[in-house]
C-alpha cells in the first residue's frame, strides 16, 4: 500500500481509473515501489495515497462513460472516483475490526468478553483521534525535510480535512478525507492485535493510554520511513499491503506488552502451562471469516488501480492469493494438529492459521502464483502454530495468538517477498525487518513501563478473578449463565 495517486488529464497522470485514455503528464515522475507488475506516475503532491480498488462499484458506469474513442475524463469524475475508492476500501478494512473484537470476546473467558468489546470500539475510536489530530501529519507530511524519518506533527486547520478547505480538483485528484479514512482504519488493525494479546489482565484505562501513544506516534514514524516515502522507502525495502509496518509493529508492541504486564494469574504454575478455555470458539470462528473478507480489501486495495483489464487481472490475482494463503493455513494447521494432537485437532491454532497465511501473504500478494501462495500461507500457519508452543515454553502469555500471527508470520511473508518480487532483495527486507521491528517494540517497552511505573497497567489478583466484566464495567457480558450473580461480586 503507497502513497500514490491517478489524476486527470490536466496535467496530471496515473495507474488509476482514468491512466487508460490520459497521456503522462509532462515532467511527471514514476515512483518504483518495487512492484513488478506497475509503477505510480504522478505529478501531485505524495502526501497521501490514494487507492482504486473501491471504484469497481462505479466502474461499469465510468467505462459506458469513457468508452467513445478517446473520450476525456474530467477532473471532477476523476476526483469522484478517486474518492469513492478510498470510501469502500476503507469501509472493507474497518470491518476488521468487528472481527477482531469478535475474535478476542470469543477467545477470553467469559467473564473478560464485554471487558474486551469496550477495548476493541475504544481503540479504534483513539486511533481515529489520533491519527487525525498528530498520526496522519507525521507518517506523510514533511517526511524529506527530517531526512526520511518522520514527517511534521502540525494541527489540521479547521475545515482542511472534513470539508476540503480548498476543493482543487486538478490538484488534489482525492478528498483528503477519504485517503485519512482508509489510513486510520490500518493504524486501527495494530492497535487491534495488541488487544488481544494482553487480554484479561490488563486496565482499559492503562490500555487506552498506550493506544493514544502507538496511533499517534510510534505506527505514524515507522510509516513515515516506508510509505511516507522516508529512508526505508529510499533503499528499496518493499510491503506491498503491511507483513511488517501494520502486522509486525503490532506483534512487537504485544510482545513488550505481554513481558511487562506478565501472565494471566494460574496460568503457568510450577513450570506448567495450565489451559485457560475460551469462551466461545464459534464467535472466534465468526470473527476469524470476518477477518478473512476484510483482507480482501486490505490486499486488494493496495494494488491502487483498476482502470485498465492489466489492473483488473492483478486485483483479481491479489484476491486470489489472498483466499488461498488462509486456505493454505488452514489445511497446514489442521494436519499439524492432527499430528500434535494425535488425532485430535485444535480449532483455536486452525483459525489462527487462517489469519497467520493471510499475514504472509500481505507484503506481497500480487505477484506469487496461486500454487505459491497456498505454499507460503501454509508456511505461516505452521509458524504461527509452533510460535504459540514456543511462547508457552517461555512462559509468555499471549491470549489469542496475535504474536505468532501477526509477528512471526509477518516477518515470514516479508522475508520471502524476493522469491517472487525482482525489484526486492533479501538484505533490505531484513534491515526493514530489524529497523522497524527494533523501534516499535523498544518505544513499546518504554510506554509501558511508565505506565506500569505512573498509573499501574495490571488488575489486581481478587479483581481479575472476579473478571475484568464485573471489576471495571460493573455488568457481565452474560449474565444469564451466573444465576445469583445479577449484581457485581464484592471485591477484597
Amino acid at each position: 500500500m503507497y502513497n500514490s495517486a491517478a489524476f486527470g488529464c490536466d496535467g496530471m497522470s496515473g495507474t488509476g481509473p482514468i491512466s487508460s485514455v490520459c497521456p503522462p503528464a509532462s515532467g511527471s515522475k514514476t515512483y518504483n515501489r518495487g512492484l513488478s507488475m506497475h509503477s505510480d506516475t504522478i505529478g501531485a503532491p505524495r502526501r497521501a495515497r490514494p487507492l482504486a480498488w473501491g471504484c469497481a462499484l462505479a466502474l461499469g458506469g465510468a467505462i459506458a462513460f469513457a468508452a467513445p474513442a478517446a473520450a476525456q475524463v474530467t477532473d471532477e469524475a476523476a476526483y469522484i472516483f478517486n474518492t469513492l475508492l478510498f470510501l469502500i476500501g476503507g469501509f472493507l478494512v474497518m470491518w476488521m475490526a468487528a472481527g477482531f473484537a469478535m475474535l478476542e470476546a470469543g477467545s477470553v473467558r467469559g467473564k473478560h468478553a464485554a471487558a474486551i468489546c469496550l477495548k476493541n470500539i475504544g481503540l479504534y475510536s483513539i486511533a481515529g483521534i489520533m491519527f487525525y489530530a498528530v498520526g496522519y501529519n507525521l507518517m506523510y507530511y514533511g517526511v524529506d525535510q527530517s531526512g526520511g524519518y518522520f514527517g511534521i506533527p502540525f494541527p489540521w486547520s479547521p475545515g482542511e480535512l472534513t470539508g476540503d478547505e480548498v476543493i482543487d480538483v486538478a490538484e488534489n485528484g482525492y478528498s483528503t478525507a477519504s485517503d485519512w479514512f482508509f489510513q486510520m482504519v490500518f493504524v486501527a488493525t495494530t492497535a487491534s492485535i495488541v488487544s488481544g494479546a494482553v487480554a484479561e489482565r490488563i486496565r482499559i484505562g492503562a490500555f487506552f493510554l498506550f493506544v493514544v501513544v502507538l496511533t499517534a506516534v510510534i505506527y505514524p514514524i515507522q510509516g513515515a520511513w516506508t510509505w511516507g516515502e522516508g529512508w526505508l522507502d529510499a533503499a528499496g525495502f518493499s510491503d506491498f499491503a503491511g507483513s511488517t509496518i501494520v502486522h509486525s509493529v503490532g506483534g512487537w508492541a504485544a510482545l513488550a506488552g505481554i513481558i511487562l504486564v506478565g501472565a494471566r494469574t494460574g496460568r503457568f504454575v510450577d513450570g506448567k502451562a495450565i489451559p485457560m478455555h475460551s469462551s466461545s470458539l464459534p464467535l472466534a470462528t465468526l470473527g476469524t471469516f470476518v477477518l478473512w473478507l476484510g483482507w480482501f480489501g486490505f490486499n486488494g486495495a493496495s494494488q491502487l488501480a483498476l482502470g485498465s483489464a492489466a489492473d483488473a487481472t492483478a486485483v483479481a490475482q491479489i484476491f486470489a492469493n489472498t483466499n488461498m494463503a488462509a486456505a493454505g493455513g488452514v489445511v497446514a494447521t489442521y494436519l499439524l494438529t492432527l499430528a500434535l494432537g494425535r488425532g485430535k485437532a485444535n480449532l483455536g491454532a486452525v483459525l489462527n492459521g487462517a489469519l497467520a497465511g493471510l499475514v504472509s501473504i500481505t507484503a506481497e500478494p500480487l505477484t506469487p502464483t496461486i500454487g505459491q501462495a497456498i505454499l507460503f500461507g501454509a508456511v505461516g500457519g505452521v509458524i504461527a502454530t509452533f510460535g504459540a508452543i514456543l511462547l508457552e515454553k517461555l512462559r509468555l502469555d499471549d491470549v489469542v495468538g496475535a504474536i505468532p500471527v501477526h509477528l512471526f508470520a509477518g516477518i515470514w511473508g516479508t522475508m520471502i517477498v524476493p522469491l517472487t518480487n525482482p525489484d526486492a532483495n533479501f538484505v533490505t527486507q531484513a534491515i526493514g525487518i530489524g529497523a522497524i521491528g527494533a523501534f516499535a517494540f523498544t518505544a513499546s517497552f518504554i510506554v509501558f513501563l511508565v505506565l506500569k511505573i505512573t498509573v499501574g497497567i495490571r488488575l489486581k489478583p481478587d479483581e481479575e478473578t472476579v473478571g475484568g466484566d464485573y471489576t471495571e464495567l460493573g455488568h457481565s457480558a452474560y449474565p444469564e449463565f451466573l444465576p445469583g450473580k445479577d449484581k457485581a461480586p464484592a471485591t477484597s
